[in-house]
């Protein structure tokens, strides 16, 4: 699809990888990019155009599909962290993840789905992760809430399938925002997920696997479960 001249919609855009696909939007001429944010007035970026949206709650799911009647992508960024470990902790971490990262998709996904469909069909990106394919033992409720993410993505695909829409699942390890700065691993840069996701969208492509980890994770789904969880 056309990225130039289009106009689009990311979630969560006001830092990390929302920040960085809004921008890669821009570079690539999108005609207008909504940055989707719970705090409007922390998006101060040349050529955004900020919309109150908290994904977890419906009338402002409602409204901002009201709002950008004009969009044909539309990007579910949004997400958090922060559940309990496996073994001890409170579920509210973990419940709050499943909000954002998987009801909170969903209801975006719902809403703008026939304002996709009345502007040509367009694209649905959603921002998933390697942890939507193996569990992660320091982080289960994270993983668990992207691999229902992934479920979801997969039924999306096949439900706006008539309608012409395009459905992406962008998949990547690590990478180096907020959310993993307390971890001690090696990380991708937010830009080249945002392009690599861009790259996507050009070449109509569902799928994108970001880095080495995810496509070596992503090969092993066919194999062995002692081979996909070996050195895990």
């Amino acid at each position: 699809m056309d990225i130039k001249g289009s106009v689009a919609l990311v979630t969560g855009a006001n830092r990390g990888i929302g920040s960085a696909f809004a921008q890669a939007l821009l570079a690539h001429g999108a005609a207008k990019v909504y940055a989707g944010v719970r705090e409007p007035e922390t998006i101060r970026g040349s050529g955004l155009v900020s919309l109150r949206l908290d994904v977890t709650d419906e009338g402002q799911v409602a409204a901002a599909a009201r709002a950008a009647d004009d969009v044909s992508i539309v990007i579910n960024n949004a997400g958090v962290t922060g559940g309990p470990s496996l073994l001890e902790g409170s579920f509210d971490g973990a419940r709050r993840e499943m909000e954002v990262n998987y009801f909170g998709t969903w209801a975006v996904s719902r809403a703008f789905a026939p304002v996709l469909a009345a502007n040509g069909g367009g694209a649905l990106v959603n921002m998933l992760s390697v942890a939507s394919w193996v569990a992660n033992r320091q982080f289960p409720s994270y993983a668990a809430s992207k691999s229902a993410q992934w479920s979801l993505t997969n039924a999306f695909r096949l439900a706006l399938r008539e309608q012409g829409t395009l459905v992406v699942g962008v998949h990547a390890g690590y990478v180096d925002t907020d959310l993993a700065a307390d971890i001690d691993s090696p990380k991708i840069l937010a830009s080249e997920v945002a392009e690599k996701t861009m790259t996507a969208l050009l070449h109509d492509e569902p799928e994108v696997l970001v880095d080495e980890t995810t496509r070596n994770v992503r090969a092993a789904l066919s194999g062995e479960l002692e081979t996909l969880y070996a050195n895990r």
